[in-house]
């Protein structure tokens, strides 16, 4: 039977090797037997504060990276989150059903306003605009890392108490985890989960990295000093992390990589390790740079949008008549009539 799946991912750097392996390379699965939503989410970027003009090449990058990888825009819709109001007006209703006691224990808001004097409140909202992102479109599956999967859990809480409360209008998600690539994890600190945001650039490879940079940066990665090639998590996380890279980038199973490289050193197991992510990453990049600065990807973008703003608006018509706030029929996703999307397009030519 075909499921709705939506996933988001933010435009806060480019997307690592860990990104590509643990997400997005089963997003394109993923898009053959179901209805798939691949959202920028741009308004959870800016919880912190961003450079505005860093943040619009992000915006863009992330979009060709998804179409590079191999997103079907004629299967799947891909849009950007802040191009679809839907979002932020269901986001504010979902506030009102969310209390800040279980805001404040989400993890990731302890983490990024731990030992700050001005924190922003979109942080501790957040996960309501996320709950919002998800149940406008009738989401059966949302496929996420471990680290968001407390936000799931809470947005299904969300939906629940909603639907008891005014009417039974939420379809619940159900939080999909992949069993492997889930974690890739950090080049430099094997027990960390690879991050984009990390300072420190030879802790993972960025999908925009060139031959050169990729061989260098798995090269020095972190291993121990037995020289073995052999899968343990606990004792040798760093060779186990580099046997998961080149696993899923070779499709070859771990067992065989292990039996592969007996007796052999890590210098010619790191250097097959660096081939296979060169040749994974090659053809993404390839067309990558086709579409980054091309019409294609601005009408995708746009067709995108209206897509979107079609289903999001018929839930939040439904949301708005469930807790008695008045649902005027709008033609949202209509973008050139609308004349919020006429205001918005003022706006960013103002910024511009």
């Amino acid at each position: 039977m075909m499921k709705t799946i939506f996933s988001g991912i933010q435009p806060s750097g480019t997307l690592t090797l860990g990104n590509y392996l643990g997400a997005m390379k089963h997003f394109v699965d993923l898009q053959k037997d179901n209805t798939c939503y691949f959202c920028i989410v741009d308004q959870h970027a800016i919880t912190v504060p961003q450079d505005r003009l860093k943040l619009r090449e992000n915006i863009r990058s992330l979009a060709a990276l998804y179409l590079a990888v191999g997103i079907d825009p004629k299967k799947s819709v891909l849009f950007i989150q802040s191009e679809v109001p839907a979002h932020a007006q269901l986001g504010w209703i979902m506030q009102c059903v969310s209390y800040i006691g279980e805001l404040e224990r989400m993890t990731q808001f302890k983490d990024k306003s731990a030992g700050k004097e001005g924190v922003s409140a979109s942080l501790l909202t957040y996960p309501p605009l996320m709950a919002a992102d998800i149940l406008l479109y009738k989401t059966d599956i949302v496929p996420v890392g471990e680290d968001q999967k407390q936000h799931l859990e809470l947005t299904r809480d969300l939906a629940e108490r909603f639907n008891k409360k005014f009417n039974d209008i939420f379809t619940i998600p159900e939080v999909k985890i992949p069993k492997v690539g889930a974690r890739i994890m950090s080049l430099v600190e094997p027990t960390k989960k690879m991050s984009k945001s990390d300072e420190n650039t030879k802790a993972f490879i960025s999908m925009l990295d060139d031959e050169k940079t990729v061989t260098k940066k798995i090269k020095s990665a972190v291993t121990d000093s037995d020289n073995e090639v052999k899968y343990d998590k606990e004792g040798k996380p760093g060779v186990s992390n580099l046997l998961s890279i080149y696993s899923l980038c070779s499709g070859e199973s771990i067992d065989d990589l292990v039996v592969k490289y007996q007796g052999k050193g890590y210098g010619d197991f790191k250097s097959d390790v660096a081939t296979a992510v060169v040749a994974t990453l090659a053809p993404i990049q390839e067309r990558y740079h086709e579409l980054i600065n091309s019409k294609e990807l601005d009408q995708i973008l746009d067709e995108g949008a209206e897509k979107a703003n079609r289903q999001a608006i018929k839930m939040l018509k439904k949301s708005r008549k469930g807790n008695g706030i008045r649902a005027k029929k709008v033609n949202y996703y209509s973008m050139k009539q609308s004349s919020l999307a006429t205001a918005t397009e003022l706006c960013y030519k103002l910024l511009k």
